[in-house]
């Protein structure tokens, strides 16, 4: 059995929100902490990619907020999913609102692109409930490309928590010209489909609902000129995944 401590953790936090649907079952506290190593081209939130820029905060300080919606979450079937930025850039205090979390009785949701798997402790993915991993291409060039960094981490994490029987859901941000071409899919597919963790992929289309927040930070959007992916193509990588036995939506 894992020894549970308390934990003071103090860390960074952009905002928090409450979300139906889109970041784990039901209707959840979202937490978005600050701070993320890659640069994804796509990326919506570029004002969470450094720390400093987020508000330093501690654990009880959150449970607190948390507490407040408790009624409501629950009631919906939801719970508490702590994104970013990237969570695993905070161990410590990404680990200390799960366990408190889990602890208080409430679900427990991780989103992370999996790039810093290794730093994600048994115990903390013992007090996660549920792992939504980014995995934001199968090619790796295109995945360099695409994020700045290395696929292979991700990969990696996506074994481990296989190996732990800790639940996922795989998250595909489908951007033409980038993520949509059927041989990185297929090998997707096959991929995922080998980890008996994953329940679901969810094949997400590539939007612009974050340009403003690079107009106002004075940085080029770089996939301004990037068209939507057309309802068609969505459909088609869906059903490359169910083609697997993988259900995708």
């Amino acid at each position: 059995m894992i020894a549970r401590t308390t934990t003071a953790a103090t860390g960074r936090i952009h905002s928090w929100d409450l979300s139906t649907g889109v970041d784990g079952p039901g209707t959840r506290f979202v937490l978005f902490v600050s701070g993320c190593p890659l640069r994804c081209l796509y990326c919506a939130n570029p004002d969470t990619w450094h720390m400093r820029d987020g508000k330093e905060t501690t654990v009880d300080e959150v449970m607190a907020e948390i507490e407040k919606y408790r009624a409501f979450i629950t009631t919906a079937g939801g719970g508490v999913t702590v994104t970013g930025g990237e969570p695993l850039l905070q161990p410590a205090f990404t680990g200390g609102i799960l366990r408190r979390c889990k602890e208080a009785g409430l679900h427990t949701s991780l989103d992370t692109s999996g790039f810093l798997g290794a730093r994600a402790s048994d115990e903390l993915l013992s007090d996660t409930d549920l792992v939504l991993l980014d995995i934001k291409s199968f090619d790796v060039t295109a995945y360099r490309k695409l994020t700045g960094g290395r696929l292979a981490p991700t990969l990696s994490f996506a074994t481990r928590l296989d190996r732990l029987g800790v639940p996922v859901w795989i998250r595909y941000v489908l951007v033409p010209g980038w993520t949509d071409d059927p041989e990185a899919v297929e090998g997707l597919a096959e991929f995922v489909a080998e980890l008996d963790s994953v329940e679901r992929v969810d094949v997400l289309p590539f939007h612009k609902l974050g340009a403003a927040k690079y107009e106002a930070l004075g940085i080029p959007f770089p996939l301004r000129d990037t068209p939507v992916p057309a309802p068609e193509l969505t459909e088609r990588v869906r059903t490359q995944f169910r083609a697997h036995g993988v259900a995708a939506y």
